[in-house]
């Protein structure tokens, strides 16, 4: 099989996976690559995501590797053995692959918890605010490009308002709710679509007022995607040139930790509504 020219983000994850069970084991690449009967530059290939593994020779891997967590190894060969092509392919060479990762991480996720300070969260964008917020990137984008965005933004909302919406809990912070994105009948429109999704069964909405106390020691944007198990969980951070994803355990740990933080010094979610009602008669 010819080598990938460039792996997912959920193709790499694999690999730093199967790298973490090797280098816990204490085996060299060599050493791995002979428990298969093949070569080190192999074994490199598929810690990097370059290369896949099959069902039967990842199980071996994890056998070597001493890895007992059963749950853990199945995750891995359905990551491994998927071949589902969603429909985030149609904009491949589109848009940044960045784009698509995330697209894809949403696909596969089982929970979503987000914190937001200065944005509303993409998912809960309307359209015209997500425009407004494309068209005014530096270095400027193209109609078209801002279009394609906004086309794909709407698509990816499936994973919380689809057939089978993933559990959702949002916290946002009040400085994103009033700072005005666009003119002001958008900004009255995105408060009234936060109070439609904020009914939805699925989804948890709080927010942060201002004069709430306790904030400063937990704040941080970020968007937490849980995977099949905790292990496979994953951070996203906006970064300079893309989505950036965090997957290591003291990581995981440390997001896990700031968002409960943040929750706790949120408003509950009816008082969490009432504030925007208030914000909205506002405008």
């Amino acid at each position: 099989m010819p080598l990938r020219r460039e792996p997912t983000a959920r193709q790499v994850r694999l690999g730093v996976e199967l790298r973490r069970l090797r280098e816990a084991a204490g085996l060299t690449t060599n050493q791995a690559a002979a428990l298969l009967g093949t070569g080190r530059v192999q074994i490199s290939h598929i810690e990097s995501g370059l290369a896949g593994v099959s069902e039967e020779r990842l199980r071996r891997l994890a056998s070597h590797y001493a890895c007992t967590d059963g749950e853990f190894v199945d995750a891995l060969v359905a990551m491994a053995t998927d071949r589902t092509r969603g429909w985030w392919e149609e904009y491949r060479g589109l848009l940044p692959t960045s784009f698509l990762d995330l697209s894809e991480l949403d696909h596969h996720g089982s929970f979503r918890r987000e914190v937001a300070i200065l944005f509303v969260p993409g998912l809960l964008q309307t359209e015209d605010y997500a425009r407004a917020v494309f068209s005014a990137r530096i270095p400027e984008l193209t109609h078209e490009e801002v279009e394609l965005r906004i086309q794909h933004r709407v698509a990816r909302r499936v994973v919380i308002e689809g057939p089978s919406p993933i559990p959702y809990d949002v916290v946002i912070h009040e400085a994103a709710l009033r700072i005005q994105v666009g003119d002001r009948s958008t900004s009255r429109a995105q408060l009234a679509r936060l109070l439609e999704l904020s009914c939805a069964d699925n989804i948890t909405l709080r927010v942060i007022p201002f004069d709430l106390e306790g904030f400063a020691r937990a704040s941080t944007t970020m968007t937490y995607v849980g995977g099949p198990v905790p292990k496979l969980d994953t951070v996203v951070r906006d970064a300079p040139h893309g989505a950036l994803f965090i997957d290591s355990e003291a990581q995981l740990n440390a997001y896990r930790t700031r968002f409960h933080k943040v929750e706790e010094v949120s408003l509950a979610p009816a008082p969490s509504r009432d504030h925007i009602h208030k914000l909205a008669k506002e405008l």
